[in-house]
């Protein structure tokens, strides 16, 4: 019997758990460069040439390894259904054998395209993540709200990662946020520490020839293939890793929320694009944090919160996109209509933290998470965008997007349009906390403090419509109670001019 194995390209494991139990000679290994799912969304190119590279050579390497390889590349043909229909004829595969999707639309898709191909195909358990879906839905059954934090002390326990002997968490706490809230003064009061660069590579032959591709192939999208300079192999992702180990986590805990324009990565691990694609093992990277912390080369507040991203919100969010689709992302809790502003692309706005997100985002695809959510996420809350606009335009314009990590990142922790399922109110703010966090506001044409007038930083006066105009939901909320009665007591007059500042932002929101 001659079997198929299907490699997407978020499953490009060392060990992948398919290839572990087939005898090569019955078994040839299938990969599909799919130009259909490229222009699903317009994908930043950064995207699309790190995934096809790192499929072209992780071919390469299972070639090398004595397995027999059938690759459709771009060129040669594009459409999974016709191509691996040619597959199953040419190589007469009885089964196709692949590892579950990790995206529902394409998990969906699968009995259809079985009967395309005339041909069965068995789905495996995915192993992308830590906690097995099943066990997520246990967890959420009969819950109306879930929240992160339990889940991440139940993932604390059942790893027994940084717990002690006695099933505690080590430390005598389970999250150390309280010593990672340094701002920017406080950055600059210990000398604007930095790390040495990551070790970003050349592209090879191979990777070139991909970046020429996407730039014909996909013109129209976001950023420059040839500048895409990422590594594309698992020994590249274990130098980045081990990189990010020494050089960063030592201080990553510290200044995990500050932002700064001359080093937009600061201590960040950027490991996201190779967790999300299988180049690194989330399991790895906790264990080699762990392996620093219990060794003195890195403090427990850096490392707890390092393992939190990963455990706690990574499995989290997959979790509850599994749970929740497909209605999940039709959600609009609170009704948000507008369109996108005409500059959200290329980043051409006097708001100078959203421009600084932007015009990083078109050169590297990627910025951390506080200026995703804090910085372009309170943007989009505020002025009230169409929640199904918003997360398209994450998924495009980010290296490590995928259905699964921006469905409920965005829909529930962004834009609240879950109505609260896993948030407990909206991460709303003005621009008091960007002012603490980063240096943009300095340089900014906008002025940090005022509230009101032309000049004001439109965080300020749309923070206060936002809640003015939703105080009847969240009156209630004990977070936010306090909020809106210091509103209510302010006078009339000066509400009814913040109001109105707001108002004129919004409808000039394509030249603020």
């Amino acid at each position: 019997m001659r079997k198929t194995l299907w490699i997407m390209w978020d499953h490009l494991h060392h060990d992948h758990s398919l290839l572990g139990h087939q005898p090569q000679k019955d078994v040839v290994v299938y990969f599909c460069e799919s130009a259909v799912a490229a222009r699903r969304f317009r994908y930043h190119k950064h995207r699309l040439t790190f995934l096809f590279s790192a499929m072209r050579h992780r071919a390469e390497e299972l070639a090398k390894e004595g397995w027999r390889v059938d690759y459709h590349s771009l060129g040669k043909d594009s459409d999974v259904p016709k191509s691996l229909a040619a597959h199953v004829r040419e190589f007469e595969s009885n089964e196709v054998h692949l590892v579950e999707p990790t995206e529902w639309h394409s998990r969906q898709a699968i009995p259809l395209l079985e009967k395309k191909i005339g041909c069965p195909i068995i789905v495996h358990e995915n192993d992308l993540f830590l906690l097995r879906r099943a066990d997520f839905a246990k967890f959420a059954a009969g819950k109306k709200r879930l929240l992160m934090e339990h889940h991440y002390r139940a993932m604390r326990k059942r790893t027994g990662y940084l717990m002690d002997e006695k099933g505690e968490p080590e430390g005598g706490a389970w999250n150390f946020d309280h010593d990672n809230r340094s701002g920017i003064r406080d950055f600059e009061r210990a000398g604007r520490p930095s790390a040495p660069p990551p070790p970003y590579v050349e592209q090879d032959e191979m990777t070139q020839q991909v970046a020429r591709e996407v730039e014909r192939l996909f013109a129209d999208h976001p950023g420059k293939a040839a500048t895409m300079r990422l590594p594309v192999t698992r020994d590249g992702a274990l130098r980045w890793l081990e990189h990010f180990i020494i050089h960063r986590l030592p201080l990553f805990g510290a200044y995990e929320d500050l932002i700064s324009e001359k080093d937009p990565l600061l201590f960040h691990s950027m490991l996201t694009p190779f967790l999300n694609c299988g180049l690194l093992r989330p399991k790895e990277c906790c264990e080699a944090a762990i392996s620093a912390w219990r060794e003195k080369r890195a403090p427990l507040n850096a490392v707890e919160g390092f393992v939190r991203q990963i455990i706690g919100w990574r499995e989290f969010v997959n979790g509850i996109y599994w749970l929740r689709m497909p209605d999940y992302e039709d959600l609009n809790a609170l009704e948000a209509r507008r369109g996108l502003p005409k500059w959200i692309y290329s980043g051409e706005t006097k708001m100078r933290c959203m421009s600084h997100a932007i015009r990083c985002l078109n050169e590297t695809a990627y910025t951390h998470h506080i200026q995703r959510l804090m910085v372009l996420g309170n943007f989009f809350l505020l002025t009230e965008c169409e929640p199904r606009q918003v997360l398209r335009w994450f998924n495009e314009m980010y290296i490590d997007s995928y259905d699964w990590v921006m469905d409920a990142n965005v829909l529930g922790m962004i834009l609240h349009a879950d109505g609260g399922y896993m948030a407990t109110k909206p991460y709303a703010a003005t621009s008091a906390y960007i002012h603490k966090m980063s240096d943009h506001c300095a340089g900014c044409e906008y002025r940090q403090a005022e509230k009101s007038g032309p000049r004001s930083c439109p965080f300020n006066s749309l923070f206060w419509r936002f809640w003015n105009k939703h105080e009847s939901r969240f009156s209630s909320n004990p977070r936010v109670k306090a909020l809106l009665s210091g509103w209510n007591k302010r006078p009339e007059r000066e509400r009814v001019t913040i109001l109105e500042t707001a108002e004129g932002f919004l409808k000039k929101i394509d030249s603020i």
